[in-house]
């Protein structure tokens, strides 16, 4: 699936964003997983894209996107970035599918831009306060990248684990291999652009506290063998977003939308035909 023939680029913030723009109809606006890029949605653009328009950014750093702009320090100046993308192209209602700060950002974008987002998809993430323990931990990791301008491959070998279910290695192997290698080819350049990113990432604010303004249709879906997301966390925010729903994701990871891919690619094509 190549939709290098559907890439597009604006200036925001003196920076190219880089995303698809693919197929016609009502809009959905994607965002990805930290440390992967737009293809992580290939197999959900590919069905989707038949009944409606997918906006596919890549985050700062990542993909074909330019370094993180100076005045980018929050996950509501990316949200922020993505409202003006949506002002750019001149696109005033859509749904936002989100995956880990995919969901993040797109639940700040909610709260900025209420009654321009239909409905709101979340994928294993959450929108509370980092744990401390789990904070502390990509801190550390996020410490030896900075020295290492580069992410060494024992850091490879912990973070790989985190994204995927658990026997991945036999079932995905060239999914597990592929993303092994993205890491290792980050250069040094663009180190300090994925480790601010992390940061805001994992010190992002507590977001739950305004859960009761998310009063749009909300699909969370939680893969179950996630080692970065607990199912649990999907739990809290489901019991917190009034009229939410809740799915899980069998034999997932983090990664599911790859993972399971008409699992989920059916559960979206049903939650957008009822609510969007």
């Amino acid at each position: 699936m190549d939709f290098s023939s559907h890439r597009q680029q604006l200036v925001i913030a003196d920076r190219k964003l880089s995303y698809l723009d693919v197929g016609s109809g009502p809009v959905l606006l994607f965002g990805h997983s930290y440390l992967w890029d737009s293809a992580m949605w290939a197999p959900q653009i590919a069905t989707l894209s038949a009944q409606y328009r997918c906006i596919v950014p890549e985050l700062w750093g990542h993909g074909q996107s330019d370094l993180l702009p100076n005045n980018c320090k929050t996950l509501l100046d990316i949200a922020d970035q993505m409202l003006e993308l949506m002002d750019a192209l001149e696109i005033t209602h859509f749904s936002v599918v989100g995956q880990s700060v995919g969901a993040m950002w797109g639940a700040e974008l909610v709260l900025k831009a209420p009654t321009r987002v239909k409905t709101l998809v979340m994928l294993n993430s959450f929108i509370g306060f980092e744990p401390e323990v789990t904070r502390a931990k990509y801190d550390g990791m996020l410490d030896m990248i900075t020295a290492a301008k580069a992410i060494p491959a024992p850091l490879i070998s912990a973070i790989s684990p985190l994204f995927f279910a658990n026997d991945a290695a036999n079932n995905t192997p060239e999914l597990v291999t592929g993303f092994e290698q993205s890491l290792a080819s980050i250069t040094a350049e663009q180190i300090p652009t994925i480790v601010k990113l992390g940061r805001m990432i994992f010190g992002r604010r507590d977001t739950m506290e305004y859960a009761e303004q998310l009063t749009l249709p909300c699909l969370i879906m939680a893969g179950v063998e996630d080692k970065a997301r607990s199912v649990l966390e999907s739990y809290l925010m489901s019991d917190a977003i009034d009229g939410s729903q809740l799915v899980h994701i069998p034999a997932a990871g983090h990664i599911s939308t790859l993972e399971q891919a008409e699992f989920i690619n059916q559960h979206l094509a049903d939650f957008l035909a009822k609510h969007y």
